[in-house]
């Protein structure tokens, strides 16, 4: 407090100072014309933060020279700016540091006048802040704090506290401040709210007394409007129709309380434990469907910000009897794999409580569904698990009561089936078999098998079935089929005696036509004009078969490994313009399902002989005593005769020849003449000829020299050689169906 007055009274005795040295320099200035100014001229009151420039200005002089300072000498904390006969100290921001009196000095020449500013500071940034202890509730005292942050000095503070128009507190701060600095400063009250607080306001005043100085604000307050509560009270509970129900009827509890503000209503249970279970946060809260696990007692509490009442009652709720019913009765027959649904229903309960279970506590094996008076048991696919008897119990609040049903299963699926061992073939055995698939249970199966109106065949299956489970049974007929039991009907006729079962069908059947085959026979060739035809003809082979169904006709011809190469599917086969290549045999197949039979024909075509070669070996100029081989060979013809002559003036000579070969041993002189090859068959002939010349001993001088007896003795081996080679050699050349005429031939 006295470093504050100091500080205040410092600034009046430079103002004294000051005041008359600034008289001194008028009357100075008034004979000089050097003047200096300042802006503000004397004091300035900033806000802590702010930005503040100090200006000096001169006339008379251009240009001064200028300096600034504190009257301490302390450090400036500011920036100076000079230009021209104006210097300007700028504080950025302003701060404790800047509360000091600054001197300009400005030089001119050899004069110097000088001038001084007081800064001084404050901080009253904001508002004041009101904050209350807890809710403002009737009776219940609360403290109420009015806050003044960030002031400065805050020794000339006063903090005023209202409630309405009413006064509550009023404080000054007057303790010496020990250093500069932002104080949050604060003023409490405590009082008891009543009702005549509602609507009203706290109002909290904070005044910084200055009053040498003019500012903005110079007062600050703040305004909060009271918010006053009243705990709830007066809880009550209305219950219609009554506290006493009976079970399955419904009960509507409503409950008020008064408060301020208005409370919310919360309806809870109280359990065994004594806690309680929330159920609702209406203030009407309404039951259905009672039950007598509904009884017990209900709470009601009003609650708001402040507190909360409660109010309490008891339901009871009495039990009611009631009926169940299974559906689809006492029993059900169904057929394995369908699905099965049991229905237990319930008339007198409104929520009544449902299990399932089989006599013999085996698994359900199936899928419980329950809503509300009705549950269900659904057997999806139905088998044999399921065959039991089942036991619906219902619990209607203490009270139990069961029903049972009973399922019983049978397979029965489909209609029978007819197999047939192979086609029905004229004549020939065939097994049919009436097969009943998936059956149970199969000791009350009948099967009938029925050939038109005929039984030809009847099974009972009586057997014991030790275990459950689904069997194909069959019966099965043997019989020969004939051609007049073609569009006959086979009826398998399937029975499952079950009387006491009500489903359809309980018995089944299944029905074939007979189609009787006959395999194909009586199958013949046509062949036109022959089988025997000359190169180039044509000829038409027809094939046809009798049989059911009507066989179809195929045409090959067999290869020389025996193998078939189909032609054609057509009954008739036709060759145009044959060659010698078409020979072979021809097979025609009549084929159906119940068979094949096969004929054959030959065809032959006939060739006239052509390129016929007569030859002689080594020549057919020799010498006497040579061996010759006269040779002849016709092209690849069969069945052609080869006759070799000498022809003479007296008659032909049939030589005897071997394949068409006829050899001369030591050939004569008589050996000389014409040799003619006749080469014929069925379709023509065709000649050659050649002339053999044999020239005699005397003819040659040196007939009898030793090379020439040489040369005898070797070609007396290797000509019959060479005869050897021609002979196989036209023996390769010809057909293996070809014959050569081997016999003498007599004279033409």
């Amino acid at each position: 407090m006295f470093s504050s007055q100091r500080q205040l009274k410092m600034p009046r005795k430079m103002f004294v100072i000051f005041g008359a040295s600034n008289i001194l320099w008028m009357v100075f200035t008034v004979s000089q014309a050097f003047k200096i100014e300042t802006f503000p001229e004397n004091k300035i009151v900033a806000q802590i933060g702010d930005v503040v420039s100090l200006t000096c200005r001169t006339t008379g002089c251009e240009p001064p020279s200028f300096s600034w300072r504190t009257h301490l000498d302390s450090p400036l904390n500011g920036q100076v700016r000079n230009e021209g006969s104006n210097s300007t100290l700028t504080m950025d921001p302003v701060g404790f540091r800047n509360e000091y009196s600054y001197l300009c000095t400005a030089i001119c020449g050899s004069e110097k006048r000088e001038k001084g500013i007081q800064v001084e500071i404050y901080s009253f940034p904001k508002d004041p802040e009101i904050h209350l202890s807890g809710p403002l509730e009737v009776g219940k005292p609360v403290t109420v704090t009015c806050l003044v942050p960030d002031v400065y000095p805050f020794d000339r503070l006063e903090m005023n506290l209202l409630k309405g128009n009413h006064l509550l507190q009023n404080k000054d701060f007057v303790e010496p401040m020990e250093r500069k600095s932002l104080e949050t400063k604060s003023l409490e009250v405590t009082f008891t709210p009543t009702n005549e607080d509602i609507g009203k306001a706290l109002v909290c005043q904070a005044k910084l007394h200055i009053d040498e100085i003019d500012f903005k604000p110079k007062e600050r307050e703040t305004t909060k409007k009271l918010q006053v509560y009243i705990s709830p009270k007066n809880t009550v509970i209305s219950v219609n129709p009554s506290t006493r129900l009976q079970e399955g009827g419904s009960v509507t509890m409503t409950c008020s309380s008064e408060g301020l503000p208005a409370p919310q209503i919360f309806w809870s249970k109280k359990l065994d434990n004594g806690n309680l279970q929330l159920l609702s946060g209406n203030s009407t809260l309404t039951l259905i469907a009672m039950r007598t696990e509904d009884s017990g007692i209900y709470v009601c509490e009003g609650v708001n910000q402040v507190g909360k009442n409660g109010k309490e009652v008891e339901l009871i709720v009495q039990e009611k009897p009631f009926t169940v019913e299974i559906s689809p009765g006492p029993q059900i027959v169904a057929q394995i794999g369908d699905s099965v649904v049991l229905t237990c229903g319930v008339t007198g309960c409104e929520s009544p409580s449902f299990t399932w279970r089989t006599q013999v506590d085996s698994p359900l094996s199936g899928k419980v569904k329950t809503e509300g008076s009705k549950s269900t048991l659904t057997l999806s696919p139905v088998g044999f698990e399921n065959e039991h008897s089942y036991l619906c119990t219902v619990t209607c609040g203490r009270k139990k009561v069961e029903k049972g049903i009973k399922v019983d299963l049978y397979s029965f699926p489909r209609d029978p089936e007819i197999e047939m061992s192979g086609l029905p073939v004229n004549g020939h055995p065939v097994t049919v078999s009436c097969r009943v698939p998936n059956v149970y249970p199969s000791d009350r199966l009948e099967i009938e098998l029925l050939k038109g109106e005929s039984i030809i065949g009847n099974k009972n299956f009586l057997e014991n079935m030790d275990k459950k489970y689904l069997e194909t049974e069959s019966l099965d007929m043997t019989f020969i089929p004939t051609t007049e039991d073609t569009g006959t009907v086979l009826v398998c006729l399937a029975k499952l005696h079950i009387d006491e079962m009500e489903f359809e069908p309980k018995q089944r059947q299944s029905t074939q036509t007979l189609y009787v085959n006959v395999a194909p026979r009586d199958t013949t060739i046509l062949v036109s004009p022959s089988s025997i035809l000359e190169e180039g003809s044509s000829v038409n082979m027809t094939c046809s078969s009798n049989g059911l169904p009507a066989p179809k006709i195929l045409w090959s011809r067999q290869l020389n490994n025996g193998h078939l190469q189909p032609l054609s599917e057509n009954s008739t086969l036709t060759l145009t313009s044959t060659k010698m290549e078409d020979s072979g045999v021809y097979v025609c197949e009549g084929i159906n399902q119940a068979g094949i039979e096969r004929k054959e024909v030959e065809l032959i075509i006939q060739v006239a002989p052509k390129d016929i070669q007569l030859t002689a070996f080594p020549s057919e100029s020799v010498k006497e005593g040579d061996t010759v081989i006269i040779s002849c060979t016709c092209g690849n013809v069969p069945q052609t005769w080869i006759i070799l002559k000498k022809k003479a003036e007296t008659g032909d000579t049939v030589l005897q020849s071997r394949d068409g070969a006829y050899t001369i041993h030591k050939v004569q002189l008589e050996d000389a003449g014409v040799y003619e090859c006749e080469s014929k068959n069925e379709v023509g002939l065709q000649l050659r000829s050649l002339t053999l010349d044999v020239k005699g001993r005397g003819n040659y001088q040196d007939y009898f020299s030793p090379e020439l007896l040489v040369l005898y003795c070797s070609s007396s081996l290797i000509i019959p050689a060479i005869g050897m080679i021609i002979y196989f050699a036209r023996r390769a050349n010809m057909k293996g169906s070809y014959s050569l005429v081997e016999a003498q031939k007599s004279k033409v």
